[in-house]
This record gives structure tokens, sequence and C-alpha cells, in this order.
């Protein structure tokens, strides 16, 4: 339970550095104007046997969506939560003429209505829970009638370990962090992951992880999805990353450990944090990060 409330809690927060948005707190989403949503813009990835169109947003919590496109047919996977976004989405996904085969919510609900959908191992029942609901309804509560309506479709689950194939691609199914919702990281193909935060280069802050528990459970998947091969990493929040970033991630985590372990306070783990990446974006969130680590004695 407090797991899903660290995560709720974390998917309420404007987070994406990748795309240069402020980080903040659950009660600084509150004041944001539905209104301010506007619509994202898609980018065009030409992999190994299908299209890659990724659709970065430019909704409070830099949210991500993409369409997978095989010879035949499409894969929509983590639609759009804000009906102007969804009708960006929904008008580019018409124009590719082909018909969307499937629709995987891994992570985030979107705008499949009363569709079908795929979801790894686990996460019909948690979307079902207290902390999701809640976390919806707070959306709800916050943007009005500037979000879509919950999916009413049945979902089918796919076991982690496993792969589907879908508008003939691949999709393999690999748990995802431990200290996340069980959604799944997802490689597509062999040369994209897919996984809940895009690995970008910037500060992470308390939502990401808030213990070094939590800072092992990223690293561990940091390393699964860099053992992929992949070549292109993309998440629910930020936008595409690369192996490089990848690598940058697991350097700086390693970091955080060496410098909770060497400094004596959360003030001196900031201040030397800082001091190691000067300039790297995201910083305000360090504070916060620095207080959730020390907290833990």
């Amino acid at each position: 339970m407090k797991k899903l409330l660290v995560l709720t809690l974390g998917a309420l927060a404007m987070v994406a550095c990748s795309q240069q948005k402020n980080t903040n707190s659950e009660a600084d989403t509150e004041t944001v104007a539905a209104d301010s949503i506007t619509a994202g813009n898609f980018e065009v990835r030409d992999l190994d046997g299908y299209r890659l169109h990724i659709y970065l947003t430019d909704d409070e919590m830099a949210d991500a969506s993409f369409i997978i496109e095989g010879a035949d047919s499409l894969v929509t996977l983590e639609q759009p939560l804000f009906k102007v976004n969804a009708t960006d989405f929904d008008t580019y996904l018409a124009s590719l003429g082909k018909p969307v085969a499937t629709r995987i919510a891994d992570f985030h609900l979107g705008n499949t209505g009363d569709a079908p959908v795929v979801m790894p191992q686990g996460m019909p029942e948690v979307v079902k829970g207290p902390d999701y609901s809640g976390m919806m309804n707070h959306f709800s509560e916050v943007y009005g009638d500037a979000i879509v309506a919950l999916p009413t479709g049945t979902a089918e689950e796919v076991a982690f370990d496993s792969t589907a194939v879908f508008a003939g691609v691949p999709f393999t199914f690999y748990k995802g962090a431990s200290n996340d919702f069980p959604g799944a990281n997802i490689l597509i193909g062999k040369d994209a992951v897919y996984s809940h935060w895009a690995p970008s280069k910037c500060h992470i802050n308390n939502l990401y992880a808030s213990s070094i528990e939590g800072i092992d459970a990223r690293l561990a998947e940091l390393e699964q999805i860099l053992a992929t091969g992949a070549s292109v990493f993309v998440g629910g929040h930020g936008a595409p990353a690369t192996v490089d970033d990848v690598r940058f991630r697991i350097e700086y985590l390693n970091k955080i450990k060496d410098l909770r372990a060497s400094q004596p306070d959360a003030a001196a783990f900031t201040a030397a944090l800082i001091e190691a990446y000067p300039g790297l974006p995201a910083e305000d969130g360090v504070k916060g990060l620095a207080e959730a680590l020390y907290a833990q004695q």
C-alpha cells in the first residue's frame, strides 16, 4: 500500500525534466488550469521491422504516447489522458490508414474507450484499486472535463517474461521496477524499450525513488533495459533517450548511493550531489530526495 501511495503521488507531480518541465508537488498540481493543456507533437523513428511514432504531449506530467506501425496494422501504447491530446492522437492515428490491432495500457489509462486493452500481469487489478482509482479521481477533480472518461473495455493480461506478437511486431514484457506499479518494461522488436520513466539526463526526485532500496530497484531496472541491446529508450514520462542516457542514469544513481554513505546529513548530501553534476536539470528536486533518503536512518 505504501509503495502504491508513493507512486500515486509521483504520477500527480509534474515530472519530465527531459521536456524542461519543473518538478512540483501534488499541491502545485492542483493550481494548474485545465485550459493550459495544449496539443503535443509527433516524431517518427524507422526501426527494424516497424515504425515508432512518438507523441510527446505538452501536459503537466510530460506524458508520452506511442503508435507502433507494422506492415498491415497498428498498436497503440499509453494513449493520452487529456482530451486535447486524445483528439490530436486519434487524428494522427487515423491518418496512418491502417487498422488498430491492439491497444496496450501499461502504466497509464487513457482514451481507449470501450476497446479491449492489453495490460501487463497484475495491472488490471491495480487500476481498480483505491490508490490508482484515487489518483484518477484526483485528476477529475483538478482538470474536470479536460480529461477523457475512464476506459470501459475488457483487459487481457500478458505474463512477465513472455513475448506477444501484435501487428507483426514482437513485444516482450519484463517486470518493471519493484518500487513502481506492477507495469512492464516492454521491448518492442529489438530496437526500442518502453518504461514508465524515460532515463533522462537530469536529477531525480523522491517520487522516482525515496530510499536506497528504491535506488537499487531503479538500478536493476536500468540494467535490465540496457541488457536488451535496444538503442531507443522511451517512457510514459519524458522524451526519447539513448544508451548513453541509460548509462548516465546508472552512474548517477550509484553516485547517490556513494554520497548517502559518505555525507553526514541531507544538507551535505544536497550540496555534494549538485556539485558533482553542475548545471544538471531538475536541481530543485534534490533537496526533497535528500530529505527522503536521510529520513530513513
